[in-house]
């Protein structure tokens, strides 16, 4: 791999775990702060989310970048033959996005180093289709309803 590549495999490597630090410090001290069990941690967490309008302006960036960004995920992996891209996907719902969205660009650029470009793309399948339709229906829904409620 070249020196290039390594060091922005180590950029994204370091994206997401300062990502992780700073997504999961807060939400461990939200927790916390309101002496909360994690399973009432997670019900308080996403009406906090609404709670005004610079909250839900962020929660709907956020929700609509994520949207983007798994869509090309999906395709990208697809392309380049990387495995197991919905788990970056639903680890990116469970832990965050800006963690496991790096990691991505971490495996797509170490596949790049390893691949020829190939002479014919491959197809994204059923399932990635479908996928990708539930998730963008439902976070076009949400962030619709987060701005017009």
């Amino acid at each position: 791999m070249s020196n290039a590549r390594t060091l922005l495999c180590r950029l994204y490597l370091a994206c997401s775990a300062i990502a992780l630090l700073g997504t999961w410090r807060q939400n461990l001290a939200f927790q916390a702060e309101r002496h909360l069990s994690l399973p009432e941690t997670f019900a308080q967490f996403w009406p906090a989310l609404l709670e005004n309008r610079a909250t839900v302006s962020i929660t709907v960036d956020i929700f609509m970048f994520a949207l983007a960004a798994v869509i090309w995920m999906v395709l990208e992996a697809r392309r380049l033959q990387i495995r197991f891209v919905w788990l970056y996907v639903l680890f990116g719902i469970l832990v965050a996005i800006s963690v496991t969205y790096p990691l991505f660009l971490y495996a797509r650029e170490r596949r790049l180093a390893v691949l020829e470009a190939a002479s014919t793309e491959p197809q994204s399948t059923t399932p990635d289709k479908l996928g990708i339709a539930f998730l963008g229906i439902g976070t076009v829904a949400f962030a619709l309803w987060c701005t017009f409620r």
